[in-house]
């Protein structure tokens, strides 16, 4: 049965029966869970399970973001509180910082492979410049664009080895946002050239990974009337074009108040701009019916990314969660030291 091109979000820790009913309606082609969402193991797998038993589909995608830091939806008593993007790269510097992060990645993708959790929003190729919106700040890797493609890489390697696809964010660019797009709108004056060898470089790099999420930031120099997430010609001449990215394209979450608009507006704009898959994050029903009203069936070029997006899934290999454990720890020690 067709799948709607959307991601959405749940209210709480159990899926009431309103929302079981809603979701069995919509058919959605994925779930965000977010700190709302998380309890405990047993409880967090309990609800991935209640979640694809809405859509039927053991391969349903759910998502969270897992960065690390400040950005990390599962933590203690539980989980490990890891740390930060930008705590590889100093810790390991170039030579082990890389391997570190591949580590880490790993760890974080076995605490989310075993409650049901198969995607993780990361890693994070924004590269911050001096001036910017600390919303980025240390969830970045680094500073140059070479030393982010090199950790995202490690993480994103990281996470498909332990069965979860990495999302690539925030495409084309955050790093120069003057706002935080959770509470404005970024503008970024930067001329193309600067953006094409500074901001883009790194997922141009990273342009096979099979996902990633827009950016709700309005790039002047390409497009001054829309943020990345609706602007056509971004998607086309920047995402497909000048950085190669042939996988699925999800929005940020469209309850931002960076976008504007009701929320079918929203979602039309951007699946207008060439936009795969919406995303919807707060579980707001009112808000999720606008956001459906407005999202298409998936078929055509967005189900074929999706399809081999998750064709790429594959099931975590040996591993000895205590061993890489205790190797991540002393790695960390040893850098701290």
């Amino acid at each position: 049965m067709t799948s709607l091109a959307l991601i959405l979000g749940c209210a709480g820790p159990t899926l009431s029966a309103e929302e079981a009913a809603f979701f069995r309606d919509v058919r959605p082609w994925g779930f965000i869970l977010f700190k709302r969402n998380v309890v405990s193991p047993e409880q967090v797998r309990a609800l991935t399970a209640a979640l694809r038993d809405t859509v039927g589909r053991a391969d349903a995608p759910i998502l969270i973001d897992q960065e690390g830091g400040r950005v990390q939806r599962m933590g203690p008593p539980h989980w490990r509180a890891y740390p930060s993007g930008g705590s590889y790269l100093r810790a390991g510097g170039r030579e082990h910082g890389p391997g570190l992060a591949r580590l880490g990645a790993r760890l974080m993708a076995h605490d989310l492979a075993s409650v049901g959790i198969n995607v993780d929003c990361a890693p994070v190729l924004d590269v911050p410049v001096p001036g910017a919106n600390a919303v980025i700040g240390d969830r970045a890797y680094g500073t140059d664009p070479a030393d982010v493609a090199a950790i995202g890489r490690a993480v994103a390697e990281g996470l498909m080895e332990g069965g979860v696809l990495p999302v690539v964010k925030h495409m084309p660019g955050h790093g120069r946002g003057n706002a935080d797009s959770h509470l404005a709108l970024p503008v970024v004056e930067a001329d193309y050239a600067s953006l094409a060898a500074h901001d883009f470089r790194p997922f141009r790099a990273l342009a096979d990974l099979p996902l990633a999420m827009s950016a709700h930031i309005v790039f002047t120099a390409l497009d001054p009337d829309h943020p990345a997430t609706t602007s056509a010609r971004v998607i086309r001449e920047v995402v497909r074009g000048t950085i190669g990215f042939d996988g699925l394209l999800m929005t940020d979450d469209l309850s931002m108040k960076a976008l504007t608009g009701s929320f079918r507006e929203r979602t039309e704009a951007a699946f207008g701009a060439g936009i795969d898959v919406a995303l919807h994050c707060n579980g707001d029903r009112a808000e999720m019916e606008g956001v459906v009203s407005g999202t298409p069936a998936l078929a055509g070029e967005a189900l074929r990314r999706a399809e081999a997006a998750l064709a790429r899934l594959r099931p975590a290999g040996g591993f000895d969660a205590a061993e890489a454990r205790a190797r991540f720890e002393a790695g960390l020690a040893r850098s701290a030291a």
